[in-house]
């Protein structure tokens, strides 16, 4: 099953980094919960509930603020009970700047029955804060 989850990952990833994001919503389970990181710009309304919100609140302000935002992942390991743990950075210009900056990420997704049931976001936000600026 670990392969399995892993391998779903990868797909949401790969919709993420293309900005496709209503591909990513049909892989998260009704029931969805995100976690964005405390301090982060996005933790104002977390925890998000369910597909549509998490495709508005987080997605569409994603959209709105940044010019390009992917994922490099450094690694991705299967864990017991559906987790998965990702390691790497956030590439990404934000609207209105000239440079593309990257800050480094831990994220844990917990998938059941083939779907994403929860995202847990960890970010150097003093990192994303010099962005803000």
């Amino acid at each position: 099953m670990s392969h399995e989850n892993i391998e779903l990952i990868k797909t949401i990833y790969g919709h993420f980094n293309a900005r496709e994001y209503d591909n990513i919503i049909p892989h998260f389970d009704d029931n969805m919960t995100w976690v964005s990181a405390d301090n982060s710009p996005l933790a104002d309304e977390s925890p998000y509930h369910g597909p549509q919100k998490i495709r508005e609140r987080v997605f569409g302000r994603i959209e709105a603020g940044f010019e390009k935002l992917e994922i490099r992942t450094d690694e991705i390991n299967g864990a017991d009970g559906g987790r998965v743990v990702v390691l790497g950075y956030y590439i990404g210009r934000m609207r209105g700047k000239i440079e593309d900056s990257e800050t480094q990420l831990a994220h844990i997704w917990t998938i059941d029955d083939g779907k994403a049931v929860k995202f847990q976001q960890y970010v150097d936000t003093f990192k994303i804060a010099e962005l803000f600026k």
